[in-house]
């Protein structure tokens, strides 16, 4: 075997076989192909097709502010608002300098104020209750304070004052309503259901009819008087009620014991005192009128007459000459139903 002179390299490939045989072709060696570039973002395509996850696509940055939007109009809604608010009280600031400063709001005189609704309280009275508020301006006169003052006055029940721009008061009066003539001494006025006291009104047309309370003193507070008076009303309300107008008849009412409502009742024959208790008022005095003319005719004098009991009627009990006499009231009920 020949020996080779050319120098070997460890590229060659080294052939331990046998030769080929004679009459046989060899096949030049092909070296292997090596694929051919490809562009990178294929092969990205290729290996995000084959994953078996997709991966998530890079977002894209997007600048923000350092307020986000929706604050950012509140803000803007809130500047605004505070813009307007301030506006508004510049005016307003500047209308109550006006006003407290300006002459067409200033009281002048009494001729600005005007009073509706007063029969038997006088003009005078009310002025004099407002009489400091002239020359003051129309919106610092105290409301409330001169209506407390004006209620005051023993004919007023309630007030209302009013200011009437620019420079004008309105007063309406409620007045009470008399039920009764009150006797505190030797004086004699008027008297509500409440048990205020009023003075007759000077120089007043109306003319009242009322009977006259008695056994109520001047020292006497409210809360004492204003209990009486619902009484007073009741028995009125009672003797009433039917329509015969009994209370007519009655001159004096006292309310002294509140067990025993006693009536000076007066007729063609004179007064008689007639005790009534402190129940079945119309009841005890239809008694009282269907046998007084009896009780007349067996007494020689008939001062007073209590109905309190059922059975029984005390003739002349008050009487200090002659002793009381005590009468069965079943022989006149006998004889009033026949």
């Amino acid at each position: 075997m020949a020996r080779s002179d050319v120098p070997f390299s460890p590229d060659d490939e080294v052939h331990t076989s046998a030769p080929p045989q004679a009459g046989t072709r060899r096949r030049p060696a092909v070296a292997e192909a090596e694929p051919p570039d490809l562009d990178p973002r294929l092969l990205d395509l290729d290996e995000e097709d084959e994953a078996p996850f997709l991966r998530a696509q890079k977002r894209v940055p997007v600048r923000r502010g350092v307020v986000p939007r929706k604050t950012a109009n509140r803000l803007k809604q809130g500047g605004m608002a505070l813009a307007a608010l301030a506006v508004l009280c510049a005016i307003a600031t500047e209308m109550y300098r006006y006003g407290a400063h300006s002459w067409r709001f200033r009281l002048e005189s009494s001729d600005q104020i005007e009073i509706l609704g007063i029969e038997n309280v006088t003009r005078a009275q009310v002025i004099e209750a407002m009489g400091a508020d002239i020359g003051r301006n129309l919106f610092f006169v105290p409301l409330d304070e001169r209506k407390k003052q004006l209620e005051q006055i023993p004919w007023v029940e309630s007030a209302s004052v009013m200011r009437y721009l620019p420079d004008r008061l309105r007063i309406v009066i409620q007045e009470r309503t008399p039920v009764a003539f009150v006797q505190i001494g030797s004086k004699i006025s008027l008297i509500d259901g409440n048990g205020v006291i009023m003075e007759l009104p000077p120089g007043s047309f109306q003319k009242y009819s009322f009977p006259v309370i008695v056994g109520m003193s001047e020292s006497e507070p409210l809360s004492t008087r204003a209990p009486r008076m619902k009484m007073y009303q009741r028995l009125i309300a009672e003797l009433d009620g039917n329509g015969a107008q009994n209370s007519r008849a009655l001159s004096e009412v006292d309310l002294s014991d509140p067990e025993d409502v006693k009536v000076v009742a007066g007729d063609a024959g004179g007064d008689v005192l007639v005790h009534l208790g402190n129940s079945n008022f119309l009841q005890r005095f239809q008694v009282y009128q269907a046998h007084v003319q009896e009780w007349r005719q067996q007494f020689q004098k008939l001062d007073s007459v209590d109905l309190r009991y059922d059975r029984e009627v005390i003739v002349n009990p008050d009487s200090s000459k002659e002793p009381p006499i005590k009468t069965p009231l079943r022989t006149w009920r006998a004889k009033r139903r026949k």
